[in-house]
């Protein structure tokens, strides 16, 4: 089964999506995203993988990998290569899939849980756009309105990043006693709504350094909040690892480590006590599910970061399944709720504040057909009708462009 074109889709309304489409010869589209920095990565689908790809056999998905990862991986294992790779890799599973007639968990291997446990970051958009602002707005005050939205769901875990706005004054270096106590407030107005009925993780975004941590999580002990993710830089693991030998909270990292061999050192050091990654930023599936053994070796559970689209949530529940270490996937009820079933077919509903794992062949999401006619759609196809397949080598390329 060759591959025949590689198209991307961009619509203004999701600035933030890049969703790839893969066509063959055997009319099997399959269909996988990336999300965040999307004019970096649809110029390296274009401009660098696609032509390392077009005229290869679709199922032959590790040797695709390692031939495009091997052409990229000097440029670093991280950045706009790797997102558009992870993009490819997804919707190459997902023909895989809807060539076998298999869902995707079933090629990996199989399920060993039917059902996804699930926290809520808490970000915003459409008729969900209080989500952010409860917590977030008037110090943290209506964050229990929030939590008692949430439980209403059946969703009891939710991460909140109240402590961000004070890094901007010094950039990360020095956080005050009266932040650190405004940074509390979501926290305080929480457990006074819900008590510990909700979990409740803290998201820092690697802006602080050691001091500055060090003192928000001894303000947040008293609050036995789930865990804090990404103190500090990832590139400064010894000092992550020195932090979370002196906080009882747990520490998760980092959605920036790309790669196993990007994760082996931080497992090797035991830097913390929880590990995340990200599909579709990461080298995708079969990378995600390496990561994961390797991390199930060290006895460390993994969180599947998952901020993107329908494709992306899809995958992840695939993987979730799969896997022993799963400890939580990450979700956005803004997102699931609102544009997911507008852009695919998808409209995910919790069971008991568990995600149900999508049926039907490859991932189990189809991209609705009215979303290829819309006017804000950029839509770029490398390859084609008429294209000469079946080479490798790297001038071989031929493109087309519309944009509607």
């Amino acid at each position: 089964m060759k591959i025949t074109a590689i198209e991307s889709l961009q619509w203004a309304e999701y600035p933030r999506l890049l969703v790839v489409r893969v066509h063959t010869d055997e009319g099997i589209i399959g269909v996988g995203e990336t999300v965040d920095k999307v004019h970096g990565s649809k110029g390296a689908l274009h401009g660098t993988i696609a032509p390392l790809v077009l005229g290869q056999d679709a199922l032959d998905i590790e040797g695709l990998w390692r031939f495009v990862f091997d052409n990229i991986m000097y440029h670093g294992y991280a950045g706009a290569e790797l997102r558009a790779l992870s993009a490819l890799e997804v919707a190459l599973w997902d023909i895989l899939g809807k060539h076998y007639n298999a869902p995707l968990y079933h090629l990996l291997g199989g399920r060993i849980r039917d059902a996804i446990p699930t926290y809520n970051t808490c970000i915003g958009a459409g008729s969900y756009s209080a989500d952010y602002a409860l917590w977030h707005d008037a110090g943290g005050k209506h964050a229990g309105e929030l939590a008692q939205s949430l439980l209403a769901n059946g969703i009891s875990a939710m991460k909140i990043w109240p402590f961000d706005p004070f890094s901007e004054r010094s950039w990360g270096q020095h956080i005050s006693l009266e932040e650190v106590e405004r940074g509390l407030g979501a926290v305080r107005s929480i457990r006074e709504a819900v008590g510990h009925r909700m979990e409740i993780g803290i998201e820092s975004h690697f802006r602080w350094n050691r001091f500055s941590i060090e003192r928000i999580a001894r303000a947040l002990e008293p609050y036995n909040v789930m865990f804090i993710e990404d103190p500090i830089a990832a590139t400064n693991p010894d000092e992550i690892k020195a932090f979370s030998q002196r906080t009882p909270i747990p520490v998760i990292g980092s959605e920036l480590l790309m790669t196993r061999w990007q994760l082996r050192e931080w497992l090797e050091k035991h830097v913390s006590q929880i590990v995340m990654t990200d599909p579709v930023w990461n080298g995708g599936i079969a990378e995600t599910c390496k990561i994961a053994a390797m991390a199930e070796a060290f006895g460390v559970p993994l969180v599947l970061h998952n901020v993107a689209g329908p494709f992306c949530h899809a995958a992840c529940l695939h993987i979730a399944a799969h896997i022993p270490n799963l400890f939580f996937v990450e979700s956005v009820r803004a997102f699931y709720r609102t544009y997911f079933s507008v852009l695919s077919d998808y409209g995910p509903a919790l069971e008991n504040g568990l995600f149900p794992v999508p049926q039907g062949p490859g991932l189990g999401v189809n991209l609705r057909p009215e979303m290829l006619e819309r006017a804000d759609l950029t839509r770029q196809v490398s390859g084609g009708a008429g294209l000469a397949v079946g080479r490798r080598a790297m001038g071989d390329h031929w493109e087309r462009e519309e944009i509607r």
